[in-house]
C-alpha cells in the first residue's frame, strides 16, 4: 500500500529506496526531528498497543541489538523483528517509527552518532523533502514504513 500519491512524494520515496539501510535509518531520524513539533497526538495511534509493546521490547535490548532490530525492519530481514513488524497495521508501523524517534531523542533507543554526516548523495533527497508540505511528508513516511519488514509468505 502506498500513500505517496503525488509525483514529488513518489519521487522522494523512490530516492529513499536507493539508500543503504544505515542511511535510511539516519534519514528517518532527521525526518522525525523535522516534523516532530508539528505532530499532534492521535488517540487512534496512541491506542495501538501492539506498536507500543513492540517498541518497548526493542527499548529493553542492548544498544547494538536495538540497532540490529531497526536494520532488520528496514532491510526486510526474515527475523523475529522483521516478521513481527510486518504483522502490524499501517498505523502501528508509523507509530513504531515515531516511538523509536522519541526513544532516540530521550536516549532510550540507540541514537545516530552526534558527529554523523549524511552522505553527499542524499543532498538532492533532503532538498526535495524540505519542499514537501507537512501532509506530503507524512504520506512519504506512511509509504516508506509500509514497505518495511519481512516479505509476506
Amino acid at each position: 500500500m502506498t500513500y505517496a500519491t503525488d509525483q514529488d512524494t513518489t519521487q522522494a520515496l523512490e530516492q529513499f529506496r536507493q539508500y543503504d539501510v544505515d542511511t535510511q535509518l539516519a534519514l528517518l531520524w532527521f525526518g522525525y526531528l523535522d516534523i516532530k513539533d508539528d505532530l499532534s497526538p492521535d488517540p487512534a495511534h496512541s491506542a495501538d498497543v501492539a506498536a507500543h509493546a513492540y517498541c518497548d521490547r526493542i527499548r529493553e535490548l542492548p544498544k547494538e541489538q536495538q540497532l540490529q532490530a531497526q536494520q532488520d525492519i528496514l532491510s526486510g530481514a526474515s527475523s523475529e523483528w522483521g516478521r513481527e513488524y510486518t504483522s502490524l497495521s499501517s498505523s502501528g508501523r508509523l507509530e513504531v517509527w515515531l516511538l523509536l524517534g522519541q526513544g532516540m531523542e530521550d536516549g532510550s533507543i540507540i541514537q545516530v552518532p552526534s558527529d554523523y554526516q549524511l552522505p553527499s548523495e542524499t543532498n538532492k533527497f533532503t532538498e526535495a523533502i524540505a519542499k514537501l508540505s507537512f501532509e506530503q511528508r507524512i504520506n512519504f513516511m506512511r509509504s516508506a514504513v509500509m514497505e518495511m519488514g519481512a516479505p509476506a509468505g
